[in-house]
């Protein structure tokens, strides 16, 4: 696949507009309440959040007192009106004159679409106000991302009388804790967020009292190197790069691991401006007292090495990799060590005393020398191209087996702790094993309609193409063709298809 040498970022998606709702109780304990979204969504699945949502048309026309001067005012509308539609909390004027049982024949109401959210106000002699929420920062969502949201985060205190109550749907749960709890509570990997979440509940540790405030202070040059290296857990650190990848892709996702010693896994971006994001990123970490031991590569494709050898120049870097893959890219990159399965990277932290423990993980299938880590304390598994955050892997022989690839992913599932998956591409799976079975399940379907298109008179890989992908662009068909040739060379050895030159035959 042919790219050119350094191709400009694609025209990154217009962010949407939303409000998130911090909501504390107990200002003598404090606690904080955060939510675990849906399996079955399809932004953020199973990640803990903040309550909040889209803002809607309707928004716009609610009144809203002491907001004069405030830009977005009706931000803080979508805020209200989202924790009430998903936690049950009213936060108005007048709403102490309103009992338990009505508050939540209320919500049924404007939840069944049965009353607009501004009559229910009026109905009801309720009055929103701005001052009853505290602002914090806002975030956008990162270009690299396929969904974006411009998402303002408010603070407000649990009226009083008043519970939370999680209807089963787009959330799964939710639960009110001390913000060092929830802090511990990632750091052990216990959940996935993201960075606006983790900044709240790490300021909220130091103090619930203008925690606001002091998340304000944090320059915008700060902000912007948060989303470059993203901690989606403690020590375990995303920067995505974009890299001549196959598309729907357009980036591919660098690791950087550990605490006083760290590795960095896959620098796969040639291009000399997303090297130069990397590079930054590096001296940062350098900069802070950290020492990097090596780099590491997940496998030979060029989207995963395209940056190591500028990397480890620069930094004076050795660099790790299975045999196997040391052997196809000799010439073309540097292997220094050579990683087998089941060895075991250690890096320690000895402010914390905690350790990152990456058990190597042989596991052939997209490419022969594949290696996937598996962090062994948090549970958080590392698959390189095994797994990516969208669509499904091509697997390509002769590199590509599907045996092979099966039996990869059937490993996963095997491991004791498996909490959250790092995919060489897109966001992080925080539904582990779900995603696995879920991979595992396409394949046995791709194979079922690849011998009922034998059995209704395709023959040949491209017939098989042009009746299976009837949802794919045509220039993506040689693509599929690989994915096709290789279920066959599987069904192939098991006896179940016979081939005659390009002609094969279901038995």
């Amino acid at each position: 696949m042919t790219q050119p040498n350094n191709p400009p970022a694609k025209q990154p998606v217009t962010p949407k507009d939303a409000a998130a709702m911090i909501l504390l109780r107990d200002p003598a304990d404090p606690k904080v309440f955060w939510v675990k979204r849906a399996k079955t969504l399809a932004f953020m699945a199973n990640y803990h959040a903040f309550p909040g949502g889209q803002r809607d048309a309707g928004d716009a026309g609610i009144t809203i007192l002491n907001a004069e001067d405030m830009p977005d005012a009706v931000m803080r509308v979508t805020a209200i009106r989202e924790i009430f539609e998903e936690t049950g909390v009213l936060i108005a004027r007048g709403v102490e004159k309103i009992t338990a049982e009505r508050r939540a024949a209320l919500r049924d109401e404007f939840h069944s679409g049965q009353i607009p959210f501004k009559d229910l106000l009026e109905r009801e002699g309720l009055t929103l106000d701005a001052s009853l929420l505290v602002e914090t920062p806002r975030w956008v969502t990162p270009a690299t991302s396929p969904r974006r949201y411009n998402t303002r985060f408010f603070a407000a205190w649990l009226p009083e009388g008043q519970e939370t109550e999680i209807i089963p749907g787009e959330l799964e749960d939710g639960e009110w804790l001390r913000p060092r709890e929830a802090l511990q509570k990632w750091i052990d990997g216990d959940c996935v967020i993201v960075t606006p979440i983790f900044c709240a509940i790490q300021a909220m540790a130091e103090g619930v009292e203008d925690f606001a405030e002091r998340m304000k202070t944090t320059s915008q040059e700060e902000r912007d190197h948060l989303e470059r290296r993203v901690q989606f857990r403690y020590g375990v650190f995303l920067c995505p790069l974009r890299t001549p990848t196959i598309p729907p892709a357009t980036h591919t996702n660098c690791y950087i691991i550990g605490g006083d010693e760290m590795v960095v896994i896959d620098p796969g971006s040639p291009y000399p401006d997303q090297q130069a994001v990397l590079d930054h990123v590096v001296a940062r970490f350098i900069a802070q007292g950290k020492r990097f031991r090596e780099i590491i590569i997940t496998h030979l494709h060029p989207d995963h090495i395209g940056g190591v050898t500028h990397l480890a120049e620069k930094f004076n870097l050795p660099v790790a990799a299975h045999r196997l893959t040391a052997e196809a890219i000799n010439g073309e990159v540097r292997v220094d060590r050579f990683i087998e399965d089941g060895d075991l990277i250690e890096l320690a932290e000895g402010a914390t005393g905690l350790t990152w423990r990456l058990r190597a993980m042989w596991t052939p299938g997209h490419a022969r020398g594949h290696l996937s880590f598996h962090e062994e304390r948090t549970g958080s598994l590392l698959t390189g191209d095994c797994v990516v955050g969208f669509g499904t892997v091509v697997i390509a022989p002769p590199e590509g087996n599907m045996n092979d690839y099966l039996a990869s992913l059937r490993r996963y599932l095997e491991l004791p702790r498996l909490t959250a998956l790092m995919p060489g591409h897109g966001p992080v799976i925080a539904d582990a094993r779900g995603r696995i079975e879920e991979y595992i399940a396409h394949r046995h379907v791709r194979e079922k309609q690849i011998i009922n298109a034998m059995q209704a008179g395709a023959n040949t890989i491209p017939q098989m193409v042009k009746a299976i992908y009837t949802d794919v662009p045509e220039a993506m068909h040689q693509l599929a063709e690989m994915s096709v040739l290789a279920h066959l060379e599987k069904l192939e050895g098991e006896a179940r298809v016979v081939r005659r030159g390009d002609e094969f035959t279901a038995v």
